[in-house]
Order: structure tokens, then C-alpha cells, then sequence
């Protein structure tokens, strides 16, 4: 029978080694595919987002005004003058929210009294008011705009137009009467209107100054034009104008900060990846190759002959702590495990090991320790899981023998096959 295995054998090589030069002769084919790098155009431009609740503001002011009207009527009229008598304090109190770093929008509303002369001949007559003026302005932030985003720029110069309404009323003279130059009446009735609603459209400029990154200092000059009836006298020119210049502060709401993204760098991060990964792919494809080379070169194997295995560890180990013959809890799974392997291969038995570290305890000490810990993990496998005694054998080596090289390592109990 001996004979027949080994012709048998031999036949095998022989038949490898004909077939030997035909499977050399073939050339080695590792396929891989790449991950192609094209040429993209893309927009090399910063892109600022934000969420809704960021860069919200709330502005405080006060400064002075002074209406322009009755321009035009052929005589001259200090109500188309700068005069120091006209000029009136005002305030200002306004909520906005820049949308990006270029445009914003605030709801901005001025108040106060109002002084100007209506044309009368000869003389000119003195008239006060009340007003208020309420407008949605559009808001641009022109040094972002030509000189790049920086939310730290100490100065700004922000241009803005809006559009509202104006209500102004109590429009009497010095004695409290209707004012002389009048000439705008109420509905079917003879007495003169004392108060208007009116559309003003606004325009203006704001110089903004930072002071911190929640406080702004501002700075603005600012025209509201009206149509004729604004004032309750309608001569010359049908539009009239209420100048005013307002200072104060922005309270900023979160400051000024801009989350930005590029395409152009993104496009780029990732082109590069993909050069990376090709590079990394062409390596794997050439070691595949010296691989597939190398072993079409290896010789007929041996025939490989089983051996029994005398005192070979098993895999499965159980540690202790020190000075302790107690199965841990961590280690109640390597017992199972050694359990169901014996359940397993129920011809099979092993040798429960014990040891002890060399660097804790006396030798005479240790070798009982050890043997209560090899005990201790036989007494779990019988009673626990069952184990048959009679497959299992008890030895302890103490500490004179050191399984590893680090010391508390060999607080162990070791299986091996007998």
C-alpha cells in the first residue's frame, strides 16, 4: 500500500514539472483600474454662507435734520436754506441683518420735530411739526465689495436706499395756529390739513467704525425726498427733501463672521486624492506581479506528513490577578471557550497548567498558588460546563517555570494537549 502511495506521487510531480515550462511561458495579467484625472474648470472664487441667525444688528442714534421746501417758486424763501434755526434733533432706532458680506437689509426709523419757513409775501412764516419716518433700506458694504471680506476692517463705507413712509402731524405755527402759506385742505371741508402720510424714498451713505466684534460706532448722512404735500403747502417744485446726519452704535449679534468655501480648492484636494490613489494602485499592480512571477517559479510542494502534537498550547489561556487563585469575570469566557472546545473533540484531553510570576512571593509559596489556580479553572470546566475529570489533568509549575518574558504575564493558567 506504501509502494502505491508513492508511485502515486511521483506521478503527481512528474506531471507538474511537464506542465512546468507551459505555465511559465504564460504571461502574468494583473488587471486595475485607475481612476481617471480630467482637466475641470472651476469658479476661483471665496463663497460666504451663514446661518440665518448669524450677523443680525440693532442700531441706536440720534442726531440733527433740516427740511429743504418750497424750492423754486420765484422768491426767496429761507425754507430752501441751510439755517442753523431749522436744524432739530432727531432719533434713531433700527433692526438689520446683513445677508452676506456684501448686502443687508434694516428696518431704520427716524423721529423727532421738524422746523421750517413757509413762503409768504412778503414775509416768511415760521411752521413746526412732528414726524415720523419709518423705512426697509438696502444696504451695501462696499469695501468688501472691491477690497475682499475682513470681518476685523476697522472702517466701512456702506451706501444704502429704502423706501418707507412718514407720518407727520401737529404742522402749526409759532402761536399754535394753522401755518401761513397753507394751501393743502381737508376733504369737504375749508379748514387746512395740520397732518400727512407721505412715501418718502431714501438714499445715503454710513461710515462704520469697529470697535470690538459686537460694537460698531457709525457715522451717517442721509436724504428723505417727499412729494409736495409733505409740508401742507404745495409751491414750486413737487419734490422736497429732510436732510439729516445721525450718529450712534450697532450691537452686533454673534459679530461678523463668515463661513467660506472654494471650488476651485476642493476640485483640487480632490484631483489630488485621486493622483494618490493611482499611485497607490500601480505599486499594489507591480508587488502583484512579482508576486505572481515568484510563485510560478516554486518547485513541486512536499507531501506534507501529519505529526501528533505532544504538550502543544492551545489557544485559549486563563490570567489571574496577583496573589489571587479567582477566576475573573473578564476571564469566565476563555473557560467557556476551552469547554465547548473539549465538547467539541470529545476524544480529546488536556492539561491544565498553573503558574505563578517569579518577582511576587516565595518559590514554595508560589507553587501552591499555582496549583489553586489550576484547581480553580479544572473545578469550573467539571462543574460549570460539565467536563468529564477524567479528561482533564492538573499540573503547577509554580514559579520555576516562566511561560513569558513579562513577569506579570505568568499569572496564568496555560492548556495543553496530551
Amino acid at each position: 500500500m506504501k509502494a502505491k502511495n508513492l508511485y502515486c506521487l511521483m506521478a503527481l510531480c512528474a506531471g507538474s514539472f511537464a506542465m512546468a515550462p507551459q505555465a511559465t511561458a504564460q504571461d502574468v495579467v494583473v488587471e486595475e483600474d485607475a481612476v481617471s484625472v480630467t482637466e475641470f474648470s472651476c469658479d476661483n472664487t471665496d463663497r460666504y454662507y451663514q446661518s440665518w441667525r448669524d450677523n443680525w444688528f440693532i442700531q441706536l442714534g440720534a442726531g440733527v435734520n433740516q427740511p429743504f421746501v418750497e424750492r423754486g417758486i420765484g422768491v426767496k424763501s429761507p425754507g430752501k436754506d441751510v439755517n442753523r434755526r431749522n436744524m432739530t434733533v432727531t432719533y434713531n432706532f433700527g433692526v438689520g441683518h446683513w445677508f452676506s458680506p456684501y448686502m443687508g437689509l434694516r428696518l431704520n426709523a427716524l423721529g423727532g420735530v421738524l422746523h421750517w419757513n413757509n413762503p409768504t409775501e412778503p414775509n416768511n412764516g415760521w411752521v413746526s411739526a412732528r414726524h415720523v419716518n419709518l423705512n426697509l433700506e438696502f444696504m451695501w458694504d462696499l469695501c468688501n465689495s472691491f477690497a475682499g471680506v475682513n470681518p476685523d476692517r476697522v472702517v466701512s463705507v456702506i451706501p444704502f436706499v429704502g423706501l418707507g413712509g412718514d407720518y407727520t402731524w401737529h404742522i402749526k405755527d409759532s402761536r399754535g395756529n394753522p401755518a401761513a402759506a397753507s394751501n393743502i385742505y381737508r376733504e369737504d371741508s375749508p379748514k387746512v390739513r395740520t397732518s400727512s402720510w407721505t412715501l418718502p424714498v431714501t438714499a445715503g451713505f454710513q461710515l462704520r467704525f469697529r470697535l470690538c466684534k459686537y460694537v460698531d460706532f457709525f457715522a451717517e448722512a442721509r436724504a428723505s425726498f417727499y412729494g409736495d404735500n409733505w409740508n401742507g403747502c404745495a409751491y414750486g417744485s413737487p419734490i422736497e427733501a429732510n436732510v439729516s446726519c445721525v450718529g450712534g452704535f450697532n450691537i452686533n449679534f454673534g459679530g461678523r463672521d463668515w463661513k467660506s468655501y472654494n471650488e476651485c480648492a476642493s476640485m483640487s484636494a480632490i484631483a489630488q486624492l485621486n493622483n494618490e490613489v493611482n499611485n497607490l494602485r500601480a505599486e499594489n499592480m507591480a508587488a502583484a506581479q512579482t508576486i505572481a512571477s515568484l510563485e510560478s517559479q516554486l518547485p513541486c510542494p512536499e507531501p506534507v506528513v501529519q505529526k501528533d502534537c505532544v504538550n502543544a498550547p492551545l489557544m485559549t489561556t486563563v490570567r489571574f490577578t496577583i496573589d489571587s487563585d479567582e477566576i475573573m469575570p473578564t476571564e469566565e469566557v476563555n473557560v467557556y471557550n476551552m469547554a465547548e472546545w473539549l465538547k467539541a473533540n470529545p476524544d480529546e484531553k488536556v492539561v491544565v497548567v498553573g503558574y505563578a510570576d517569579r518577582d511576587t512571593g516565595t518559590s514554595d509559596y508560589n507553587m501552591g498558588l499555582s496549583k489553586r489556580r489550576a484547581d480553580a479553572v479544572a473545578e469550573a470546566l467539571v462543574k460549570t460546563y460539565g467536563i468529564d475529570p477524567s479528561r482533564l489533568t492538573v499540573k503547577y509549575d509554580g514559579s520555576d517555570v516562566q511561560p513569558y518574558s513579562t513577569n506579570d504575564w505568568n499569572r496564568i493558567v496555560i492548556f495543553t494537549q496530551k
